[in-house]
């Protein structure tokens, strides 16, 4: 998690201005070579005639503050997970997006066609951040409530019907069901006929509700087989609309598996893949997208959910036309990451998509 402002404060508190120069130049060498960085190569980036010998005792002061350590096979720094936090809370500079990243994203997501269907928009925009960061592009949505444009019974044979939902979205789900005993072709219109004027423009469940709700007063127009097959019809409205698994979309796991094989550490990755497909720990990450403002990092082990890879995790929430928040899109990558470049990338890109869910509401 980030840190408090009062973990900020206290660190900041015993950071001399130098300090805090030769903190981020180190930070941002680090960042920009993933390698471990010398104090030489700090004495000479920070160019205001600091010897290698003063930059040692100040990196020497900020690995004892638990910032920076030296991996076993360097005489060089690099922050620590603690480091990195402190980085990205206190001394990350964010600027905007640029025009050429800009327009990336509206070419492959921002002019899609009105009638596609919500899911190619979302991995669309998983490619395209995947693409600009080099890491994986990243989705994990909440189960959409499916918005009905057309509900109709189909019979299959003597025993068995279809009933089938099409979304406003363009999506089709079709469950099949037994029928009632002495069903009439007339009867089947009825009852779709039926159901069709209570869910059409509303949610499953918000159907299923409506028709709970009138259907003593209204069902006495319809005959006994008919009522029958309503009520079918209600218990595959509500079996269809139960809470399922998040949708997880991610694009450019070979730019994750470059980047292990560069660094010996492929099993990493290994695990970031059975992780997301095992899908613990979404529904939490989602929870805490919907208390979110805005973009969140999570660093290494700071979400369970990557702490076995070490990855360092970009994530902005995205909402419907009605402002509710209704997934997460982000970047997956290192924890060495262009934080300053990519977390505006994904926050824009969230921004898009919240629009184009607005327009299609």
């Amino acid at each position: 998690m980030s840190m408090t402002d009062r973990d900020r404060g206290e660190v900041l508190s015993v950071l001399n201005s130098r300090s805090q120069d030769i903190f981020r130049k180190l930070v941002e060498r680090y960042l920009e070579t993933g390698t471990p960085v010398a104090s030489r190569d700090v004495a000479r980036m920070l160019g205001v005639g600091l010897s290698p010998a003063s930059v040692r005792n100040v990196m020497a002061d900020l690995e004892d503050l638990g910032l920076i350590a030296a991996p076993h096979t360097s005489a060089g720094r690099m922050p620590t997970q603690q480091g990195l936090r402190f980085f990205v809370d206190a001394m990350l500079e964010v600027g905007a997006v640029d025009e050429d990243e800009k327009s990336a994203i509206a070419q492959q997501i921002g002019n899609t066609a009105p009638g596609r269907q919500i899911e190619d928009l979302l991995a669309e925009a998983s490619q395209v951040l995947s693409g600009l960061s080099h890491g994986a592009g990243v989705v994990i949505a909440h189960k959409s409530d499916l918005v009905l444009k057309h509900i109709e019974f189909i019979r299959l044979d003597t025993t068995r019907a279809m009933v089938v939902l099409v979304g406003e979205d363009g999506s089709v789900e079709n469950r099949v069901f037994p029928l009632p005993p002495g069903l009439t072709a007339s009867a089947l219109t009825e009852a779709s006929n039926y159901l069709q004027h209570f869910a059409v423009g509303r949610t499953l469940d918000e159907a299923r509700k409506a028709l709970l709700a009138l259907r003593q007063e209204t069902m006495t127009q319809l005959d006994e087989v008919s009522r029958r097959l309503v009520t079918a019809g209600l218990a595959t409205l509500a079996n269809t609309g139960a809470a399922g698994p998040p949708t997880v979309i991610v694009r450019g796991r070979a730019n994750l598996i470059n980047e292990a094989m560069a660094s010996d550490d492929l099993n990493r990755i290994r695990l970031l893949f059975d992780e997301l497909e095992s899908r613990d720990g979404l529904i939490e990450l989602l929870g805490d997208a919907d208390k979110a403002q805005g973009v969140k990092i999570f660093i290494g082990s700071e979400n369970k959910l990557f702490s076995l890879s070490g990855s360092s995790v970009i994530l902005s929430p995205y909402k419907d036309a009605n402002q509710k928040v209704v997934g997460v899109i982000g970047v997956i990558g290192p924890t060495r990451i262009n934080y300053a470049r990519i977390v505006p990338v994904v926050d824009y890109t969230a921004n898009v998509i919240t629009s184009i869910l607005a327009r299609k509401g």
